[in-house]
């Protein structure tokens, strides 16, 4: 099955990027405007340069943030994403889908058994992935139902690494126009309520997707879920209650 998703995806790229909706980036960086000079160079070098590092980055994915620190700092973030090996995944982040996107992160993504081989103090900075991918809140946009779900079941059980170097798209605030400070350790969602009102709502408008639907269509997946570490780790530290989701268990 696996081998199948990674055929089908290729064949997908150029037409996930037609179709997909365009989603602007929240802030415009300062600055002046690109002067002709630089254009002109801009142009030279995508003839005469390589971009092979980013040749290989060709899965997209939306998903959800909430900092380790401040659980009400919250953000919806573009996944632009290679996938190494069966193991490890390396993602860049963005505040937009557009090419005026602003870069605002890095998120690496290992399997439960990379995870397990982790020094224990290292274990900390993991974050769980059981209930974005259960809840129907992580999504791959405009591929097919099936690639869709084949992809998630894969990375069930899965562990993140996250880091924000700018907080340009805070969910209900202002954003900084420059990346300011020190990076921010991100996490996920672990329950059911821990989201701010409104955030998964207008995501969903934007990209014309339906969380709930994904939630149900996903349902089969719980029992493949294993107890993950850190699934507690901001457990009372939201403004509301919370409650569990079927699958999603901490360890």
């Amino acid at each position: 099955m696996k081998l199948s998703f990674v055929i089908i995806i290729p064949l997908y790229v150029l037409t996930v990027a037609a179709c997909t909706p365009r989603v602007k980036s929240p802030l415009k960086p300062e600055g002046q405007e690109k002067s002709s000079k630089i254009r002109v160079l801009e142009t030279g070098a995508a003839i005469l340069q390589t971009n092979s590092p980013l040749d290989s980055v060709n899965i997209y994915l939306d998903g959800f943030h909430v900092a380790k620190n401040d659980p009400m700092h919250q953000m919806e973030a573009h996944y632009f994403c290679r996938q190494v090996n069966e193991d490890f995944a390396q993602c860049i982040l963005f505040d937009s889908n557009t090419r005026q996107a602003n870069l605002i992160g890095v998120e690496y993504i290992i399997s439960e058994t990379l995870f397990e081989s982790l020094p224990g103090d290292e274990k900390q900075y993991w974050h769980p992935h059981n209930f974005e991918i259960l809840s129907g809140q992580l999504i791959a946009p405009n591929i097919p139902k099936l690639a869709e779900k084949e992809l998630m079941k894969s990375k069930l059980n899965s562990y993140g690494k996250t880091w924000h170097v700018w907080n340009s798209a805070s969910f209900g605030k202002s954003g900084d126009k420059l990346p300011l400070g020190k990076p921010i350790l991100e996490w996920s969602f672990n329950h059911e309520g821990e989201e701010m009102p409104g955030l998964v709502e207008q995501r969903d408008q934007r990209l014309k997707v339906n969380t709930q639907e994904k939630r149900q269509e996903r349902a089969d997946l719980a029992p493949l879920a294993r107890p993950q570490s850190g699934v507690d780790a901001l457990k009372d530290k939201f403004s509301k209650p919370t409650s569990p989701l079927t699958g999603v268990e901490n360890k």
